[in-house]
């Protein structure tokens, strides 16, 4: 018999984060457990200290409640076995690695020697992507939504409407490696781990997860209408085609430099005026 540590957040899915955890009772009925409030625990290095080897650890959440985990916890070293049960309204991490929520699934081998972005003299670890550009102004908007209504919030509507009227393109450098390239009237730079983030985006298809290198798209070049057309390929990662105004850079290290600040995400988790970031593997 197996005993589960279940940590959920009450603020993810719309703070519905309580209720929806329970559903993995279902999933787990024969076996011990205790729900335990992620955002209760207060010194979160000396509770997995504390953890007997044999107890496992199912995190209820999504997007941005993974992303604090690997944050707060050493991952590097933890030897207790992960499961993840999405309830979040974000879950590009498990799109990314074949899976769908609903069900509890082992991410053990996805926490280990994840990248790092320095943003503003800060460093934090990620496991789906960094946006830069509108798919940060998109979340910058969205948690603004957030704060006056409990409706779930259209990431795409807001996307257009940047694109149209909101969002102004940039001036930016790439430099992966040490090469450096320059770009006029950019729209998006992320840089990726996986392959997926913001609610389906695919901005680099081809990146390879755990190959101790990321991907960086830039989507740039062009004026609203035809960047607006263009788009919406990016969900079926077919943007790629476009040459003339997407190119992608694979490397161990990126820094990405804006000419004017603009928001920037980290696995869903936003932070505002930012002009420049930096990933690498420690």
């Amino acid at each position: 018999m197996a005993f589960y540590k279940i940590l959920y957040n009450p603020k993810s899915n719309n703070k519905l984060g309580k209720t929806a955890a329970q559903e993995v009772q279902e999933l787990i009925k024969n076996d011990e457990y205790e729900y335990i409030d992620w955002l209760s625990i207060t010194d979160r290095k000396t509770f997995f200290d504390a953890l007997k080897a044999d107890e496992k650890i199912i995190l209820c959440g999504g997007d941005g409640t993974l992303n604090h985990f690997i944050n707060d916890v050493d991952t590097d070293s933890l030897q207790n076995e992960v499961y993840l049960y999405a309830t979040g309204t974000g879950n590009d991490f498990l799109t990314s690695i074949g899976e769908k929520p609903g069900t509890l699934v082992q991410i053990s081998e996805y926490l280990h020697g994840l990248p790092t972005v320095t943003v503003n003299g800060n460093d934090y670890k990620f496991i789906n992507g960094v946006g830069f550009g509108i798919d940060g102004y998109c979340c910058e908007v969205g948690d603004e939504q957030k704060t006056k209504s409990d409706k779930p919030v259209n990431y795409t509507s807001i996307a257009i409407k940047g694109l149209l009227f909101h969002f102004k393109p940039v001036k930016a450098t790439v430099t992966v490696d040490g090469k450096v390239e320059r770009f006029k009237k950019v729209w998006l730079a992320p840089t990726m781990y996986g392959t997926c983030y913001g609610g389906g985006m695919f901005p680099t298809p081809d990146q390879k997860r755990g190959e101790g290198k990321v991907s960086t798209m830039v989507y740039y070049g062009k004026g609203k209408i035809k960047s607006l057309m263009v788009f919406p390929s990016i969900f079926k990662g077919e943007h790629v085609q476009h040459t003339e105004m997407v190119k992608i850079f694979t490397g161990k290290q990126v820094t990405v430099k804006f000419d004017s600040p603009t928001a920037l995400q980290i696995d869903g988790e936003t932070i505002k005026c930012v002009t420049e970031y930096t990933v690498k593997f420690k």
